[in-house]
């Protein structure tokens, strides 16, 4: 399904055949309330009156149950249960059917947007909250579902039963009917009005629920941090103010609405009052008969339900419109990192990569990199090092193509990676963070993540060559160890040999690391290099670090400042240089030697 051009009509089409269905039902249920009242005219004026019958009720009785009184009540009297049994059945399919279409509705709808935010680039993630978007994958497709099951037919069964009403109660009184329409009008404008002031509302509404929701996930996931920081009290303060805003703008949205449904009964009781009063008049004059009078009053009542509930509807079909609105805000959002229409998927690389005069900025005027060239050769370990913020990362990143250069071009083997499928180039890119990213599942399915068709063996050699193997097999169920979210019950060193075993089991040419050891301890950081040496034999392998003994084997390093690449060599090369890396390094080292020479 298009994301960029996705309407309700578009949704609901792959269901016509069920829509059909429900239509045929909702017409069965519209022409069950239109004879509903015809059986009490029949008892009102046949039965109990003397008025004749028109000829195909008298042909109608004749062929079935006579033309005596009694036979014409028994008729009224069963004719009142059939209709309700065909209303009954109607109803029940008409509910059951749209209730499935508006359920397969939001699975498709919310497939299509999950889809979709998945193949967005990174720079959309920085700009989005993360609860806002949850809000949007679920409130608001279920407001959407919502209309689909009991608004959008519901309003056309509405529809239809007021036109059919319209229709008999001009057949049976033309002036009745006149007068009883004289207020739509008022009434219309009364819900035009109120349906512009409840979007409105609603829209303000799910904007605070989309703050609550970040609000909430942002506490959840530095749960930590708060408690480390004795925050608690603070975070619960964020969400109280948030919330009232919240409980504040649901008030003045319901009381809104509150105000539609009196407005619309006192509209609908002048018009009753205003047939009642005419009507009782012609038949105090004779013009008309009791019984016809009290049929009308039961359609107009039938007419003005209909009214009613389309009026109710609006609150249900403005939360949808503003739901489906901020729905197409995320589909119609364009990636900045698209696929192009000639690409092809990209062969075994041998892994060369070469970056030619490259330059990026995340947004104008903020440049990232700045004419940045240099290559690395297949199986060549390189290294980046330089101060925070210099662009260390953004490079690596322009690699598996999460951004796209913004002049320039990113080569590998020679070919502009942007030539090649996204899938394909990444599928040859193996990725080990600074920060280890772990699911809640068996150690097994989180190492298998890189390749979920590995076997059992191969998960456990990819283990071994990450120095994982022992600490796992010391776990409650080993492999089959249910890790906790994010990787909680496991130490960082552990969680970031689960991340080098991910990395070991898909195989690629291509080897990208990102500060792999930060923040382990010494017995870690050994057991982590040792694992890293072993991944990166034979790969070509760029590696961004602080820490400088991790880069001291490297073949080149390259030192990026201010997004350009200032230098580069070998270690003892720039060592021996004078520039940014042997500042770096006498930083670094100079102060772990005079930490070893302070007495005590």
């Amino acid at each position: 399904m298009s994301a960029e051009k996705i309407k309700i009509t578009r949704l609901l089409r792959p269901y016509r055949g069920a829509l059909a269905a429900a239509f045929v039902a909702i017409v069965a249920e519209s022409a069950t309330d239109l004879l509903e009242p015809w059986p009490l005219k029949v008892v009102f004026d046949y039965v109990f009156g003397s008025k004749r019958m028109p000829d195909w009720l008298a042909s109608l009785l004749g062929h079935t149950v006579g033309l005596d009184k009694v036979a014409a009540l028994d008729f009224a009297a069963v004719s009142v249960i059939l209709i309700a049994l065909v209303g009954a059945l109607a109803t029940y399919a008409e509910k059951y059917l749209t209730t499935s279409v508006g359920q397969r509705v939001m699975h498709d709808l919310r497939l299509t947007l999950y889809n979709h935010i998945q193949r967005l680039s990174l720079s959309f993630f920085s700009e989005q909250k993360t609860g806002d978007l949850i809000v949007r994958m679920t409130s608001d497709i279920d407001v959407v579902q919502d209309f689909v099951s009991t608004a959008l037919l519901g309003m056309i069964v509405n529809g239809l039963t007021l036109l059919g009403m319209l229709g008999v109660m001009f057949y049976l009184d033309w002036r009745f009917t006149l007068i009883s329409l004289s207020v739509a009008p008022a009434l219309f404008l009364v819900v035009y009005s109120f349906t512009r002031r409840i979007r409105s509302a609603a829209r303000a509404v799910k904007k605070k629920e989309g703050e609550i929701a970040s609000v909430v996930q942002e506490s959840l996931s530095s749960v930590r941090l708060i408690k480390a920081f004795a925050r608690e009290d603070y975070e619960s303060n964020r969400l109280d103010e948030k919330s009232l805003e919240s409980v504040e703008l649901a008030l003045l949205a319901r009381g809104v609405k509150a105000k539609l449904t009196p407005v619309v009964e006192l509209i609908v009781a002048a018009g009753t009052c205003l047939v009642l009063w005419y009507g009782a008049r012609l038949v105090l004059a004779g013009q008309i008969s009791p019984g016809a009078l009290l049929v009308f009053i039961l359609y107009l009542g039938k007419m003005y339900k209909p009214m009613r509930d389309l009026s109710k509807m609006t609150d249900t079909a403005s939360k949808a419109s503003v739901g489906f609105e901020r729905i197409r805000e995320v589909l119609q959002t364009e990636s900045q990192v698209r696929e192009l229409t000639h690409a092809r998927p990209a062969p075994r690389f041998r892994g060369r990569v070469e970056f030619e005069r490259v330059g990026f900025e995340y947004g104008e005027g903020r440049p990232v990199l700045k004419d940045v060239s240099l290559a690395v050769e297949p199986g060549e370990f390189v290294a980046l090092v330089g101060p925070t913020g210099s662009g260390k990362s953004t490079l690596l990143s322009l690699i598996p193509r999460f951004y796209d250069p913004t002049a320039g071009r990113v080569l590998v083997d020679g070919s502009d990676v942007r030539a090649f499928t996204l899938n394909s180039l990444r599928d040859q890119i193996s990725y080990v963070l600074q920060e280890s990213y772990l699911f809640r599942a068996s150690v097994w399915e989180n190492i298998a993540y890189g390749r979920p068709r590995a076997t059992r063996d191969e998960i456990m050699r990819a283990a071994r060559l990450a120095n994982a193997h022992e600490f796992i097999e010391r776990l409650p169920r080993g492999y089959d160890t249910v890790i906790g979210e994010r990787g909680e019950t496991l130490s960082g060193g552990q969680r970031q040999r689960i991340n080098i075993a991910r990395a070991v089991i898909r195989d690629t040419p291509i080897l990208l690391l990102d500060e792999p050891s930060s923040g382990l301890d010494a017995v870690s950081e050994e057991l982590v290099f040792e694992a890293l040496g072993r991944l990166m034999e034979g790969r070509t392998s760029v590696v961004i670090a602080h820490r400088l003994a991790t880069v001291m084997r490297a073949q080149r390093i390259y030192a990026v400042e201010g997004g350009r690449i200032v230098e580069s060599g070998t270690h003892e090369e720039l060592r021996n240089s004078g520039g940014l890396y042997s500042r770096l390094y006498d930083i670094q080292f100079k102060v772990q030697e005079e930490k070893t020479a302070a007495p005590g």
